[in-house]
Order: structure tokens, then C-alpha cells, then sequence
């Protein structure tokens, strides 16, 4: 596709579970470089990090890495990103990619992707995607997004709990999942329009987001159109928790990542 989609990453600094989370070390590089490092390798006309901590911006300076210094009252990285739109006068039709601080091991292929699969789709107004589920587990698992998706690619629902559920194999045997229908991970990577995410983080939260702690049901909820690809390649892990850390840590030390462009 034409190269001129941007990456904006939004980067918070108190998270709860793991504080310090962009700036902690991995691999001998702090958490938010590996992550410039994926979206740069995608081949993104532009890379910012969105902050609103001074610890986060010095790290990336010293990194010679774009930063915007962005409010600290922001609900979301959604709102965030917007911010950094303005700030930067984008033109409405620019595709932004929001891509997570925590995803160091972000295959850089499925930025490229998600910003394709927007750029073909005027009808979209926003694009993300999915990964096949195979194992039951995985689809009980309440803090792993599930999707389910039309015959054409959209998304119909976005959901903690397992979708769709079906009825008759589940109803004696939850450990096996049936044959006969596709079970789909969301992967939480998001490309936006420059215009539609300024009238997204404008719409009041709603009711469905609210009870499921999923933003992007409020698109659906207005009646936006999110177009699910397939990725191309299963992502690497993110990171939450310490325990987390320490896979990816593992994950990237043993070279299971594509190589990454130097910084400067």
C-alpha cells in the first residue's frame, strides 16, 4: 500500500499492575523502543509516542524517537491519539494506526496490515484483527477479546465471553470446541481515518463498552463499520504483568522476533 500511514503509540507510565511499564527493560532496551522498532519496521511514514509523563518523553528524546506531550485527563488511547491528530494537522483521510505501548513483540507485517486492509475499505471506519482460536482455554478465557465477524469481514460483536456460543456442543462438552464454526481472538492493533476518530472520542461511551470494558463496542453501538482481517501471522506476546515481562523478555532474547531497524 502507499507508506504514508502514521503509528501513533499511546504510552502511560502509571499503570496499575506494572508501573513504569514503557520504561522498563527488556532485552537491554527499555519496553517503548522495541515498540517504535515494530512500527517502524512496518514501513510507517511517521512514528509518534503519546505520552503525557516527562519520563517517558526524556527517554524518547534521548532516543531521538517523535514523542507529543499530550493531556493526562484522557480516558483512553483513542482520546490520546486524537489529540496528537490535531496537534500534528493531519488531513482527514490520514490512516493512523494505534498501536499499544505494551506490544514489543508486534509483528510489524500486521501493521502494515490493519493499514492496508483500512486503505482498501472506504466503507470502514475503522479496521483491526483476528487470530483463530484453537483451544478451549483460550476461548473461556475472560481476558482474551473474542470476536465474531460476517460473511464480508465485519465485525458483528466484540466480547469478553466466549462467541459465538453454540449451544448444542457446549451444552455437554465445554473442552472441545466444535468444528463447525470459526472461533476468532481480537488483536487489540487498530487502524483509524483521521476524521472518524475525531467523531469517535466525541460519542458518548456506551452501554454495551461500558459492561464488556471494550471501546471499540462504542463504534458499533453508533453504527460504524470495523472491518476484521485474518492477520497474517499470530503477535507475539504482550505485556500486563511481571510475569508477562519475563515471556516477552524470553521471547526477544531468543531472537523468535523479526530484527529491528536501529533507532536515529
Amino acid at each position: 500500500m502507499d507508506r504514508d500511514f502514521k503509528v501513533v503509540i499511546p504510552a502511560r507510565y502509571g499503570s496499575t499492575r506494572l508501573p513504569g511499564k514503557p520504561l522498563l527493560d527488556i532485552d537491554g532496551k527499555p519496553m517503548i523502543q522495541h515498540v517504535v522498532e515494530r512500527a517502524q519496521a512496518s514501513g510507517a511514514g511517521e512514528v509518534v509516542v503519546a505520552t503525557d509523563d516527562q519520563r517517558i518523553r526524556e527517554v524518547c528524546a534521548k532516543l531521538g524517537i517523535a514523542v507529543e506531550m499530550t493531556a493526562s485527563n484522557h480516558r483512553s488511547g483513542s482520546d490520546r491519539i486524537a489529540e496528537v491528530i490535531e496537534r500534528r494537522g493531519w488531513s482527514d483521510d490520514t490512516i493512523v494506526v494505534n498501536l499499544q505501548g505494551d506490544e514489543p513483540c508486534m509483528p510489524p507485517a500486521l501493521i502494515d496490515q490493519v493499514a492496508s486492509s483500512l486503505a482498501e475499505r472506504e466503507e470502514a471506519g475503522m479496521a483491526t484483527l483476528a487470530h483463530p482460536i484453537t483451544d478451549s482455554t483460550t476461548l473461556f478465557d475472560p481476558h482474551v477479546v473474542k470476536v465474531a465477524i460476517s460473511s464480508t469481514g465485519f465485525a458483528l460483536y466484540f466480547s469478553r465471553a466466549p462467541i459465538p456460543w453454540h449451544r448444542d456442543e457446549f451444552l455437554g462438552n465445554k473442552a472441545r470446541l466444535p468444528k463447525s464454526v470459526d472461533f476468532l481472538r481480537h488483536i487489540g492493533l487498530y487502524a483509524y481515518r483521521a476524521a472518524f476518530l475525531a467523531r469517535f472520542v466525541r460519542l458518548a461511551p456506551a452501554p454495551l463498552e461500558i459492561a464488556e470494558s471494550l471501546e471499540q463496542l462504542r463504534a458499533l453501538w453508533h453504527g460504524a463499520s470495523i472491518h476484521v482481517g485474518l492477520a497474517a501471522e499470530a503477535p507475539g506476546p504482550g505485556v500486563d504483568t511481571a510475569d508477562d515481562l519475563a515471556r516477552v523478555t524470553e521471547f526477544l532474547s531468543a531472537g523468535r522476533a523479526s530484527p529491528a531497524p536501529s533507532l536515529g
